[in-house]
């Protein structure tokens, strides 16, 4: 199996090198006129092409979908960080991020539409074959253009690898319904076309038809055509090939799935539909590390607005249920929703933090978390809210730079359960039956008491709130919050200051070097704003509309 991955793994960075050659270094504005390699030279047999989709498939956001949590109120990033500054709402329309996002998704494109307009030119060495590559570069080709759809709205539709010079670089927008409709019909095509089965061997990672219709299924979701995701999501299900990760253990199986025990290698994992892969020596990062850094400040704090959202294992939110306490910080994390404990980091944990908040002669095991470090002594994780993730931790990683080799999870099926939910509830046909095959799943993974109309109904509870809710914990630092709050138009969660835990729990916290809000809790962050409709949408970058003054700006910006 080792062999495989390497074989599989081995291609990256050597095609990524020549694809660029191919396709051309920059974006579509900003790119050297004459290719290196001709097209005529390259495009020749199935094995080019497979190599150039491996390239492309190469660019695709890995750590960096994780990074995009920043965004959002669920997590905290202690310093300057760029998408930290776009989801607080204080940003200027040179921020780099801005125009690199624009710059790498557009780069992507044009490296699909080279393929595209050429594979047809290769000899197959197998019957078929061109056309599964070509399908699979649809949808990453679709996945770039969900990215560009959500940060600007209206963007050029380009479907060609355009040359200095044409016109068509310098139009105005596509309308945005217009770009969904050919995203959503083109991933029909890749869909068509691709196999149901889970890839395997040296295919294992690689793009299969679940991928193609989960891709649909969450695009026609934040674009507001719930017949269309109800539609592609249950044709997902209806494949037969996925299911829920578990081990037996409700109190692990969430948490294990983003281990390296829940690699897509490992063959147990058959709920991941799309990811980017990993492996030691040969594709790494640093994500275990920089949650639980142990000299510095965790880079991905949770934050109280996160760590509230949790039920109580009633099924009742923490307001009006009996069972929840919050006399002491330990008390917070009993009597919850499980997946709170499989996410968040909980006094007796095993962490990779060293030394905590306790004093340091009275720890004699800095394996083991007991209480946050809100001092930065380079011995220990130092957290900015009091709270500190254990998702997406591997502890025996967190001690070694850049050393990380847990898959990166894009799409998982938990993710097309909760679409085909929210798809049924918004066209208002949502059913017992529908949350039973789907939300349900998801709590009965972790031992969770169902969510049931009737009980929901007996105690006022928001039907709307609750599927948003259990979105939120399901995929807590797996970089949707930021995209789901602005689809359902609750921007205003993202102007609240960012808060921690409360300040009485935690002498320290009195000393007058910690900002605590007027309701107890520590504030890690409290100058943000959002701008109705402005927010909503990001600003053309500048670069961009010097290049082109045809784009126009979006509102307020």
């Amino acid at each position: 199996m080792k062999m495989l991955m390497i074989k599989q793994y081995g291609f990256y960075m050597a095609i990524l090198l020549l694809f660029i050659h191919i396709a051309g270094c920059k974006d579509y504005l900003d790119r050297d006129p004459i290719d290196a390699i001709p097209n005529e030279q390259y495009w020749q047999n199935t094995e080019q092409l497979e190599m150039a989709m491996t390239a492309i498939f190469s660019r695709v956001k890995a750590k960096n979908t994780v990074d995009m949590e920043n965004m959002g109120e669920n997590t905290m990033w202690p310093s300057t960080h760029e998408y930290k500054d776009i989801g607080s709402g204080v940003f200027p329309i040179t921020q780099p991020t801005v125009n690199n996002e624009w710059r790498n998704m557009y780069r992507d494109i044009r490296e699909a539409n080279t393929f595209l307009i050429n594979y047809q030119n290769a000899e197959e060495t197998t019957p078929g074959a061109n056309e599964l590559l070509a399908a699979e570069v649809r949808v990453l080709r679709a996945l770039a253009y969900s990215f560009v759809i959500s940060f600007w709205g209206d963007v050029p539709l380009i479907l060609e690898p355009l040359e200095l010079g044409d016109e068509a670089l310098y139009g105005e927008r596509t309308p945005r319904a217009e770009v969904v409709d050919f995203v959503l019909a083109d991933l029909d095509t890749a869909a068509a076309v691709l196999a149901p089965e889970i890839p395997t061997g040296d295919r294992l990672g690689r793009i299969n038809k679940g991928a193609a219709l989960a891709l649909k299924a969450r695009i026609a979701l934040a674009e507001g055509r719930y017949e269309v995701a109800e539609e592609a999501a249950k044709a997902v299900m209806d494949l037969g090939v996925y299911r829920l990760y578990s081990n037996g253990d409700p109190e692990t199986s969430y948490w294990e799935l983003f281990t390296n025990t829940g690699k897509l290698a490992n063959g147990r994992n058959q709920e991941t539909i799309l990811a980017r892969l990993h492996l030691i020596d040969i594709i790494m990062h640093n994500l275990s590390r920089e949650i639980q850094v142990p000299d510095q400040s965790a880079r991905f704090v949770p934050t109280r607005a996160l760590v509230d959202s949790y039920l109580c294992s009633d099924g009742l939110p923490i307001d009006r249920s009996p069972l929840y306490r919050d006399s002491t910080y330990e008390s917070v994390f009993q009597n919850r929703d499980p997946r709170m404990t499989q996410t968040v980091l909980v006094p007796g944990d095993a962490w990779g933090g060293r030394y905590d908040g306790r004093p340091i002669d009275e720890n004699d095991d800095p394996d083991i978390f007991m209480r946050p470090k809100f001092n930065q002594d380079g011995r220990g994780c130092m957290t900015t809210t009091g709270y500190y993730y254990k998702k997406y931790v591997t502890p025996s990683a967190v001690g070694l730079v850049g050393r990380d080799d847990n898959d990166i999870h894009l799409i998982r099926y938990a993710e097309v359960l909760l679409t085909y939910a929210e798809a049924r509830f918004e066209q208002g046909k949502l059913t017992q039956e529908d949350l039973d095959m789907s939300i349900n799943l998801l709590r009965d993974r972790v031992g969770m008491v169902h969510m049931d109309l009737g009980f929901l109904a007996a105690n006022g509870m928001d039907i709307r709130e609750e599927i948003h809710r259990e979105r939120r914990i399901e995929l807590a630092l797996e970089g949707q919050r930021y995209f789901d709050v602005r689809r359902w138009k609750e921007g205003e969660r993202l102007a609240n200051p960012i808060e921690g835990v409360k300040a009485e729990w935690f002498p320290e916290l009195a000393s007058g070097s910690f900002r605590i809000g007027p309701d107890g809790y520590l504030q890690a962050q409290w100058n943000r704003r959002f701008d109705d409709p402005k927010n909503y949408l990001w600003p053309v970058p500048q670069p961009q509309l010097e290049r082109n003054p045809n784009l126009g700006q979006n509102p307020g910006w």
